[in-house]
């Protein structure tokens, strides 16, 4: 870390912040490099120290609970305080840094700061401020002399200037060559327009020009000044006032206009503050595309050009179908290169006057105005589906990937901005669920389906908080004695309308909203409230199965929220089975079977469902720490009906005695396929056969009345 020259290093500096440990942080950063450093922890502590002490430098955050940064910036100007404020914030919002800058902030450095940057800007501050007091002191001793006077002016940081009535330069400090790189002599004679850049000529015409030396004058004028070379300009603050001159001959002479005196302060690097902000809050940093907020904005525009000049437009919503297996194998740092080599192949299909923008994640959005059907969009759609074949070579790796594409027209898909984005949003997702790699547009029939599914969530939100949901028990036998040994678990959602309606047409509707989390807890307390009160009736042993969905299984605390249940309801752990399918353990096996061990040592059993239907290979199995194999309904359904079902079952079950795992076969239904599993050795079952998913009224009363094998089939 470098130290401070030694012009500053008696320089005094207090740094304002409530967070503690940040405060302390600062602290002593800043007194290690040598500064004299005083802390407060609150604005009002702030305003006593600067009511007490002079200070060169405060950092200064804006969000602190009993005043903002605002008001100590406010009481610094209302109170003459010569002290230059750095503001130190997490505030990313444009227009309150603007306002901090606009106020009076001499510089912003947005949290996390990077420490050199801070202890430069401080140095910078700190030299001006001593610069600016220096200038002061001087001034103060030497105002009665004219050649002190010209000292001052001819070292203010500021440029000085005089202008005659016909608005050429007469005096100019050397603060000129520094800042703009001209000689001063070269200007004298010149009129002011040789400085300034374009687009600051009518402004420049009042202060070069000024005729007033009252309250009305010019001050604080931005302008543009061009540099020397041309290749760059700068801004300055500019306050001007005319110089007014009496006839000594004559006392009783009005004064005269001779001229324009003025001062402009270079402001550049807060110019290039505010637009380097400016552009943040409308741009994607990574790929330094537009962002929502930018994309909003040229929308709206493009809609009321397009209502007013009866056309069309369209807005694309994009998806990258294979980014997260990039981000998750190859990690965030290749899939963040991937996305900006996606964004400059988008560019390369643009026509002019269209906006690509990053909407968030691995998502873009394009904005056509003015087409004249749908066929332009699609030769847009086609030409980046076209261009997203090549493979990318991102850091050594040759990586493919498909986009899937939702369009929306206006006016047929939407008369709105909300209205676009969510028809070409919901496009994008039809085409993604369907068949990626492939353009939709939006039409009647995704907004019925649409609207069905919006019904459905709503009517499922409903059911959840008014207890439309019910939990049944299907009982579970043993193949041998038929005698039950358990029970699964099942859901079924009693609508007041609609009558029963079974997990298949509500679930995936819960995994997709997050509402299979409120659900699957409801469902796991609701089971082992049922569980325990029928062992504390002495109905035995009863093991409970349960199905956990992947969105469960994800969750951080999924082994916490079981078995805090269990315990709620002294449940041992033995007496419950957890569910969950082949595909749940490859979408992150290493994770999932982390878990699953957990669960294991616990002393719960896991099963997995649906076994012979998912990705998995089978010689996976040995690394999982499961107890059952549930073979799947479709599977026993084929028994003595197509050859390969019945080899798929003599497979499983062969493969489970191998593996020494429990079976159940799913979905019995007949006595052909229960003489058959027996012959095979499969351990339990569970179907019609042997009785429905029943209330847990229903349910009792099986276990009270000791249900065997002959009632059971009957």
């Amino acid at each position: 870390m470098k130290q401070p020259d030694a012009a500053v290093t008696s320089a005094r500096v207090l740094i304002v912040d409530d967070e503690q440990i940040q405060l302390e942080s600062l602290k002593k950063m800043v007194a290690l490099s040598g500064y004299q450093v005083e802390a407060a922890a609150s604005g009002m502590d702030a305003i006593d120290f600067l009511k007490n002490d002079t200070f060169d430098v405060m950092l200064l955050d804006l969000k602190m609970p009993d005043m903002s940064g605002y008001n100590i910036i406010d009481f610094v100007k209302e109170n003459e305080i010569e002290v230059k404020i750095i503001v130190v914030s997490g505030e990313s919002n444009f227009d309150a840094v603007t306002t901090a800058l606009r106020l009076g902030a001499y510089d912003f450095i947005r949290k996390p700061y990077v420490a050199d940057e801070l202890l430069s800007t401080m140095k910078n501050a700190a030299h001006k401020k001593q610069l600016e007091v220096a200038n002061s002191k001087i001034r103060q001793k030497l105002e009665e002399s004219e050649y002190l006077h010209r000292f001052i002016v001819a070292n203010s940081p500021d440029v000085v200037f005089m202008l005659n009535t016909d608005g050429r330069f007469t005096f100019l400090n050397d603060t000129i060559y520094s800042l703009l790189g001209y000689d001063k002599n070269e200007l004298i004679g010149e009129h002011y327009s040789v400085i300034v850049a374009d687009g600051s000529s009518d402004q420049a015409r009042y202060v070069f020009m000024e005729r007033r030396s009252d309250d009305r004058k010019s001050r604080h004028v931005e302008l543009k000044f061009k540099c020397k070379d041309q290749a760059e300009y700068r801004y300055f603050d500019t306050s001007s006032m005319s110089v007014e001159m009496m006839d000594s001959k004559d006392a009783n002479s009005d004064a005269r206009v001779k001229g324009t005196y003025g001062v402009a302060r270079d402001i550049t690097e807060r110019k290039q503050a505010e637009e380097l902000i400016k552009f943040q809050a409308y741009h994607d940093l990574l790929t330094r595309l537009p962002n929502r907020t930018l994309l909003e904005d040229r929308l709206s525009l493009a809609i009321m050009q397009a209502s007013r000049n009866k056309q069309k437009l369209a807005v694309m919503f994009l998806d990258l179908d294979r980014f997260k297996w990039v981000n998750d194998t190859l990690g965030h740092t290749i899939g963040d290169r991937l996305l900006q080599a996606v964004g400059q192949r988008l560019e390369n299909c643009l026509r002019k006057g269209d906006t690509l923008a990053r909407f968030g994640g691995d998502e873009f959005a394009l904005v056509l105005p003015q087409i004249q059907n749908q066929n332009d969009a699609v030769i847009i759609a086609e030409k980046i589906l076209n261009e997203l074949k090549e493979p990318f070579d991102v850091d050594d790796h040759e990586l493919y990937v498909t986009s899937s594409i939702g369009i929306a027209i206006y006016p047929e898909a939407g008369e709105t901005m909300d209205a676009l984005i969510r028809s070409a949003d919901l496009a994008m997702y039809y085409i993604k669920e369907r068949s990626k790699n492939g353009y939709q547009f939006f039409d009647e029939q995704i907004s019925a389906l649409t609207n069905s599914r919006l019904t459905l969530e709503r009517e499922l939100r409903k059911a959840m908080t008014d207890g439309q949901l019910r939990v049944c028990y299907q009982p579970q036998v043993k193949a041998e004695t038929e005698e039950i040994v358990g029970f699964e678990a099942l859901v079924r959602w009693q609508h007041p309308e609609k009558g029963v309606i079974f997990p298949g047409d509500f679930i995936q509707l819960a995994e997709e909203t997050g509402l299979i989390l409120p659900l699957g807890k409801q469902v796991l307390e609701t089971a082992c409230a049922d569980l325990s009160q029928w062992r504390s009736e002495g109905l035995g042993d009863i093991r409970i199965s349960i199905n956990f969905s992947a969105v469960q299984v994800d969750q951080d605390d999924f082994i916490e929220n079981i078995v805090a249940v269990l315990e709620k309801y002294k449940i041992p752990a033995s007496c419950l089975e957890v569910e969950i399918t082949e595909n749940v353990i490859m979408r992150d096996m290493a994770h999932v079977i982390q878990k699953l061990r957990r669960l294991t040592q616990l002393g719960i059993k896991i099963a997995i469902d649906d076994f012979g239907t998912g990705y998995s290979s089978l010689s996976y199995l040995q690394q999982f720490p499961i107890s059952t194999l549930k073979i799947d309904r479709s599977f026993v359904s084929s028994i003595h009906v197509s050859e390969g079902g019945t080899s798929i079952v003599d497979a499983i079950v062969a493969m489970a005695k191998g593996l020494k795992l429990n079976m159940i076969a799913e979905g019995v239904e007949n006595l052909a396929q229960l003489e058959y599993l027996k012959e095979l050795g499969c351990h339990e079952m569970q179907g019609y056969l042997f009785g429905r998913a029943e209330s847990a009224e229903t349910t009792k009363k099986l276990l009270m009345a000791g249900l065997g094998h002959t009632a059971s089939i009957a």
